[in-house]
């Protein structure tokens, strides 16, 4: 059910990859809201062709492809969007995130720097990359909202999510850094929203996926968030309801991150 809490806001959602992503449905509940989208992702993810099915969707929204890592590209981005749009807009979802290591098999204590430092420019950086060319031109209208997609272990150990935590922690740092400026500057506000483990293409790809979810299921009160209702949250943070919110890590995670032990997983 719809409440147009995003009746007239515009927005650039980067990262929708199929329709298991958070970032698909994220940009699908927007525009059930009332808001006008941009959908981007790197080229190499715009020849899979599924992104356009989900433009469609959403009032035949344009596509742009952009390396999140290449200022160029996302000049060119913002600038098209601004077009599209009119002039500014009110909202971004930072949803990327890559591992080489991961992918390549690398353990932790054995990973490629070259590979490692690809890592935290596409998942952590990508983010002060998107936020400064938004800064340089101008494209955030006052009280617009910024979100990007983390994970609690940027906070607690999880082996197998591998050199991701320290990209996670580092995102969450410019998610701070970035919001203290932005906010002073023209009342922009950035936040980190902390999901729980979710049956996401990029998510099914680490080791012992299964196992975990079925953990955290047990571990939190309300069960794992699903990506709709994460799609729903995000929603609320672009609103008007949650103008002071801001420099933030908010955990949608049913309860995961505060619950010591359950009594589901005890027995």
């Amino acid at each position: 059910m719809a409440n147009d809490l995003l009746k007239r806001k515009k927005g650039i959602i980067f990262g929708a990859l199929d329709e298991k992503s958070i970032a698909w449905k994220t940009a699908l509940k927007c525009y059930e809201e009332g808001a006008q989208l941009v959908l981007t992702n790197a080229p190499v993810a715009l020849r899979m062709g599924e992104i356009n099915k989900l433009a469609e969707q959403c009032g035949n929204a344009p596509v742009v492809g952009a390396d999140v890592t290449n200022m160029d590209d996302l000049k060119n981005l913002f600038q098209k969007a601004m077009e599209h749009f009119g002039g500014g807009f009110d909202f971004i979802l930072h949803s990327i995130g890559m591992s080489l290591n991961v992918r390549k098999g690398k353990h932790y204590t054995e990973m490629n720097y070259e590979w490692n430092q690809k890592t935290l420019d596409i998942s952590a950086m990508s983010l002060h990359k998107v936020l400064r060319t938004a800064w340089d031109m101008d494209a955030l209208n006052e009280w617009a909202s910024v979100v990007a997609l983390t994970y609690i272990a940027a906070q607690r150990v999880f082996p197998d999510y591998n050199e991701m935590a320290d990209a996670k922690d580092l995102l969450e740092s410019v998610t701070r850094m970035f919001g203290y400026y932005y906010g002073q500057k023209k009342k922009v506000r950035v936040n980190t929203v902390s999901q729980s483990p979710t049956r996401t293409t990029a998510g099914s790809g680490v080791k012992g996926f299964d196992s975990f979810i079925d953990y955290a299921e047990k571990m939190s009160p309300l069960g794992n968030a699903s990506a709709e209702d994460c799609a729903k949250y995000i929603a609320l943070l672009f609103s008007d309801y949650t103008r002071m919110v801001t420099m933030q890590n908010l955990f949608h995670d049913g309860g995961f991150s505060f619950t010591g032990v359950s009594e589901k997983l005890m027995s």
